[in-house]
């Protein structure tokens, strides 16, 4: 990169970011057309944690928009970097700075556009980190992470690969959360797995029944009604499976 690249991916304005961030790009393409993979690691490990993990702010800001950069530079070859890659932003969704996980959601959002079914490896850590934020205090963190929770879905229901065997007790472990911000996550997602016709969530139910039902007690009106409509859902599949059955 050069240097005018490396103090812009540090600016606090952010189309100087932006900027810097398309030469870091660039940078990515010419670097897979040299097929210099050491160069590469080295690149990405440079992003992750002089500016990813820097103590400033705006470095973190500017690693972040670089390494989903990095991505979009490598286009369908990305699958073997992404273990270097998504960790370090994932990291940024604890960051104490609001905008920092403001922006470390929108580059979780270009690099899952780009990555598609090759990040579905990352589903559970992603899941975590999105029913943190789910919560979070700043509404326009919690936009940005509703946006790429949206994304996430769509990926996880077109892939073959996802594991939900998995991801079950992630979400038994969080299903009896009280904070109606992540009830109403929770409840997104089991109703969007249970619409999945290769996902047979039904398996699961006992698991998560509890938490449903303690859920139609809610004081929000919206969670009683999701709740009450997934119950309802899982009511109906039972019936169908006794019927198949007799």
């Amino acid at each position: 990169l050069s240097q005018a690249a490396l103090r812009n991916l540090a600016d606090k304005l952010y189309e100087k970011r932006k900027t810097a961030a398309l030469e870091v790009e660039q940078c990515t393409r010419a670097i897979l057309r040299s097929g210099d993979t050491e160069r590469l690691r080295a690149f990405i490990a440079m992003l992750a944690t002089d500016y990813a993990g820097s103590l400033h702010p705006n470095h973190r800001k500017g690693g972040l928009i670089g390494l989903a950069a990095v991505t979009v530079g490598l286009a369908e070859n990305n699958e073997a970097s992404l273990r270097q890659i998504v960790p370090p932003v994932l990291a940024s969704f604890a960051d104490p700075d609001s905008r920092v996980r403001y922006y470390a959601c929108e580059a979780l959002y270009n690099i899952a556009k780009v990555a598609r079914g090759g990040f579905v490896a990352f589903f559970n850590d992603v899941f975590d980190a999105l029913c943190r934020l789910s919560a979070d205090a700043d509404p326009n963190v919690q936009n940005a992470a509703h946006l790429l929770d949206r994304l996430v879905k769509d990926i996880v229901t077109e892939s073959p690969h996802f594991a939900v065997d998995a991801f079950a007790p992630l979400l038994q472990e969080r299903i009896t959360i009280l904070n109606p911000y992540v009830r109403q996550f929770l409840l997104g997602w089991i109703t969007v797995l249970d619409s999945v016709p290769d996902i047979d969530m039904l398996a699961y139910l006992p698991a998560i029944l509890d938490g449903l039902l303690n859920m139609l007690s809610d004081p929000n009106r919206e969670i009683r009604q999701q709740a009450d409509s997934a119950l309802a859902e899982f009511l109906v599949e039972i019936r169908q499976g006794g019927e198949r059955a007799g």
